[in-house]
């Protein structure tokens, strides 16, 4: 909403500079505000990509071959290929190319970190060990990494399907709550705004009572409206957001959007069920 209430402000500028080519100030506003929210969306832009670059890091945890056993041959196959029913081979090194259920291994480990956090290699066996199927040992998640050992299992769940897709598809799929900083901005803007109108309105009456020119009236009035659009506010904004972001990457911490480095500001309390993923 702040971006669009300067861009208003500066269509004003330059219809009152239209109206009235020969202050020229109002041009120079115009043209001010129009670049504060180009640099701003420069700004904004940069850290997205930024972010948007580190996190094409984790497509490479998306396998791209795995060993199928098809007409009791084994042979290489894309793991966009796999279907349910397949039955594939997976040793040390390899990443799982689906949901597996295991059927045979030898001394078979997984790291399943990226599924769920634990960074320490979880052994793998033929028999279920738990109604819970992210504890049971008898199955190797999509993603996941194979450690050690040989395995050969048959594909249960592929693309979307897999456990690793459910919880994408959901992390996507909900829409996030607004940030506090949005919502302080949102309500700023609707107090600027309501001001602005108002006094636009009152000096507009005052102006027709005291039966000034239409030229001079609509120049005024448009004053008085960007008089209370406070122009540097976004740009201060952004660039302390994207310094503090900044700051944050130093410690290998990844910021993928400007407003949530304010959340963290606020947070007083973190709750983790894992341990081992918030310590060192």
């Amino acid at each position: 909403l702040f971006p669009l209430l300067l861009l208003f402000g500066g269509v004003l500028c330059f219809i009152s500079y239209a109206v009235a080519p020969v202050n020229t100030e109002n041009l120079g506003l115009g043209i001010v505000l129009v670049v504060v929210v180009f640099l701003t969306a420069c700004f904004s832009f940069y850290q997205e990509a930024q972010a948007s670059k580190a996190m094409e890091g984790f497509k490479k945890l998306a396998p791209d071959f795995a060993t199928v056993i098809r007409d009791g041959e084994a042979s290489k196959v894309h793991a966009d290929d796999l279907v349910p029913g397949d039955v594939v081979e997976v040793r040390g090194g390899d990443k799982v190319p689906a949901d597996l259920r295991i059927i045979e291994c030898t001394s078979f480990k997984v790291n399943n970190s990226s599924l769920t956090g634990e960074a320490e290699p979880q052994s793998r066996a033929v028999d279920m060990t738990d109604d819970n199927p992210l504890e049971t040992k008898n199955l190797a998640w999509y993603t996941s990494f194979a450690t050690e050992g040989t395995a050969r299992a048959i594909v249960i769940r592929t693309g979307d399907e897999t456990m690793i897709g459910r919880i994408a598809a959901v992390v996507t799929g909900s829409e996030a709550p607004p940030t506090p900083i949005r919502r302080e901005i949102k309500h700023f803007v609707h107090i600027i705004s309501g001001v602005a109108i108002a006094l636009g309105i009152t000096f507009l009456i005052v102006s027709l009572a005291k039966r000034l020119s239409p030229t001079d009236t609509l120049v005024f009035v448009i004053g008085i409206i960007v008089a209370n659009v406070p122009e540097g506010l976004l740009a201060t904004v952004t660039v302390s957001l994207t310094l503090t972001s900044k700051r944050m990457a130093a410690k290998a911490v990844l910021v993928k959007n400007l407003e949530s480095v304010e959340t963290l500001g606020s947070t007083s309390t973190i709750c983790s069920d894992k341990t081992g993923t918030l310590t060192q």
